[in-house]
């Protein structure tokens, strides 16, 4: 079964006893299997899990240290038939030397062996009474462990098949300036594991999630954290059983922190997107050279691999922010990148007024408020906007009156040019018959509109603002040289859905209840370029959405094909999992054909696309972010 490059991960904080290592072996154990009935393929558990980490002075007892051995063989032994890697800390002893260590197995069979390299011993540490640094054994390529040759030290554990290369830290690794998992990740680890026990001080917890997260973005890895549980508390240290799993700066999963059962977290780790966000990102390659650590590669290879059940978060709308809480500081952020770049625009002409068409739909709109936010931040008068309603044959009452009324509530300059009478004597100009509602019919009343916008700019010295959006360039749903073109474009990177986001959030958040009550309407107006004739009642006929498809599917495409370079079997099943309630397989393949389609035969727009701020992670100027050849056959994609 094709896992599309995923897969399923854990972490677990097991109940223990303190220096008892047979109870703990058989919680780890049971975890295990547990875990592996799960379909998970990796599982981390917590720093010295086997004994605890707050034995103390009885790591020096030499029965601790030799039962620990027999708990780990008898956990080998009870899992040999599993297919899932597991991370287990423990004390090994080499030549009198005892170290904090990383114990991986898989399949009854020990892979790997990796040893604490940064040894706390400050504040409430004083790890170094009892154990040394693996720095001080990194001569040590291999340890003796039940009678085989054991990996040790600097090790990378692979699975070619997957693409997957997984490297350990402990504990304190992570918070060191230069942690290893630095180094691991520059020579090829895409998962990071962490066996930890970081004991709970007031809002240690949050710093702690930071740095994983951060670590994780650094790295471009994907990150698992496994923490003691409140069980390995004593004297004055408390655990809470802090598990985490990151993947490239996102949290995907948390526990509840101070459970006092067993706790175990999953999710999916998506590896082929790590790969290939790395591959993009020749920062990282190059941090290459700053390594001198080699590592050794040890082979594995999963079995069994599936992803029935399939329970990672996917977002049917990947643009728009998640976070309730951040959504003011996000909008706001996208409004301050727009006008910034807007603003410097017109501070470098010199220029003092805005030429926009106004069509009552929502690109425009935003266009409008953007502009208007410029024009205050610069302290020039909004009547220095000129915001033209063009009417066509298309035009509705309803979108004709919502542009005019928005046009009035910022007290901008409005203009009507009723555009009819010239779009008539083009079509006898070029011969076209006007009863013929075809390409020549619509793209006719689009160029009439930009060659008034462009003139009226030239007449009063003013700069064209471009209404277009993200959504629109991919699919080249835009007349070239008409819609398609303006003197900066300032929602050129912003997608369709993310924009009435964006409309809606001002439209809650402006004291002005008229302004409001438009926008609202303007939001619940279907989506037209109103090109075609309305309907006998008067209403919207021509739906862009009926033509091209929701734009909701088109926006999930270009986040998952073009941000992050999927193939379209990925994308088609992610987008099958995310719009499960809404949509059926076949429904969105079709409309998946239409985008890879369109976004093929209309790069030629693309390449000569007007200025315009880059806002979020996918832009398609030709001039930073998409190099692409226009005439590129799109065939390996819709087949």
């Amino acid at each position: 079964m094709n896992n599309f490059g995923f897969i399923k991960v854990a972490a677990s904080s097991p109940k223990l006893k303190v220096a008892n290592p047979f109870y703990n072996a058989e919680e780890i154990k049971n975890i295990i299997l547990e875990a592996d009935k799960n379909f998970a393929k990796v599982i981390v558990f917590p720093e010295l899990s086997v004994t605890g980490y707050t034995c103390a002075d009885l790591f020096l007892q030499k029965k601790l240290i030799n039962d620990s051995y027999i708990a780990l063989k008898n956990i080998l032994d009870e899992t040999k038939h599993t297919d899932i890697l597991c991370a287990v800390g423990m004390p090994i002893l080499i030549n009198h030397i005892l170290l904090n260590c990383a114990v991986l197995f898989k399949s009854g069979k020990i892979l790997a062996v990796v040893p604490k390299m940064y040894i706390p011993n400050y504040r409430e540490f004083y790890e170094k009474r009892w154990f040394t640094s693996g720095f001080e054994v990194s001569h040590i390529e291999e340890i003796d462990l039940f009678d085989e040759k054991v990996p040790f030290g600097n090790v990378i554990i692979e699975d070619k098949n997957l693409g997957l290369r997984i490297g350990v830290e402990i504990c304190e690794d992570v918070w060191a300036p230069i942690p290893p998992s630095s180094f691991l990740c520059v020579n090829g680890a895409n998962i990071i594991l962490n066996l930890s026990a970081s004991n709970e001080v007031v809002a240690k917890s949050d710093y702690r999630r930071e740095l994983i997260k951060g670590q994780s973005a650094r790295c471009i890895c994907g990150y698992i954290y496994s923490s003691a549980s409140v069980y390995e508390s004593t004297t004055d240290l408390v655990f809470s059983g802090d598990l985490l799993i990151c993947e490239n700066g996102s949290l995907l999963k948390s526990s509840e922190r101070f459970k006092r059962e067993s706790q175990t977290i999953y999710s999916y780790i998506d590896v082929d997107r790590l790969n290939s966000e790395r591959q993009v990102n020749k920062t990282f390659i190059d941090s290459l050279n700053v390594s001198n650590v080699k590592y050794q590669t040890v082979n594995t290879i999963f079995n069994k691999l599936s992803i029935d059940g399939f329970d990672r978060y996917i977002s049917k709308t990947p643009f728009i922010p998640s976070n309730k809480q951040e959504i003011d500081i996000r909008c706001n952020e996208i409004f301050n990148i727009q006008v910034a770049g807007l603003a410097k625009r017109f501070e470098h002409t010199g220029l003092k007024k805005a030429v926009i068409g106004i069509s009552g739909g929502l690109d425009s709109t935003l266009a409008l408020l953007v502009t208007y936010k410029t024009f205050k931040e610069l302290n020039i008068p909004p009547e220095n906007i000129i915001a033209i309603t063009m009417p066509g044959f298309g035009t509705t009452d309803r979108t004709y009156t919502n542009a005019v009324n928005l046009i009035k509530s910022l007290k901008c300059t409005l203009m009507e040019i009723n555009i009819k009478d010239a779009c008539l004597q083009h079509f006898k100009d070029i011969g076209h018959d006007k009863d013929i509602h075809d390409l020549t019919y619509e793209n006719t009343q689009a160029r009439e509109r930009t060659q008034i916008l462009m003139d009226i700019a030239n007449k009063i010295g003013g700069i064209v603002v471009g209404t277009g959006d993200l959504s629109e360039l991919a699919l080249g749903w835009c007349t070239y040289n008409g819609d398609h073109m303006s003197m900066y474009a300032v929602n050129a990177s912003i997608p369709k859905t993310l924009i009435k986001f964006l409309v809606d959030w001002y439209a809650e958040k402006t004291d002005d209840k008229e302004a409001k009550n438009i926008l609202k309407d303007i939001l619940d107006t279907p989506i037209s370029p109103e090109l075609l004739p309305p309907d006998k009642e008067g209403n919207i006929k021509q739906k862009t959405e009926d033509t091209v498809g929701p734009y909701e599917l088109h926006d999930f495409f270009i986040y998952y094909a073009i941000r992050y370079n999927m193939p379209p079997e990925k994308v088609l099943f992610l987008a099958e999992h995310a719009f499960s309630d809404k949509y059926d397989k076949e429904y969105i393949k079709k409309w998946q054909n239409v985008f890879y389609r369109r976004f093929f035969t209309q790069q030629f727009k693309r390449s000569c696309m007007p200025d315009g701020p880059k806002v979020g992670s996918v832009c398609f100027s030709p001039r930073g972010d998409l190099r692409m050849p226009s005439d590129a056959d799109s065939f390996i994609w819709l087949s």
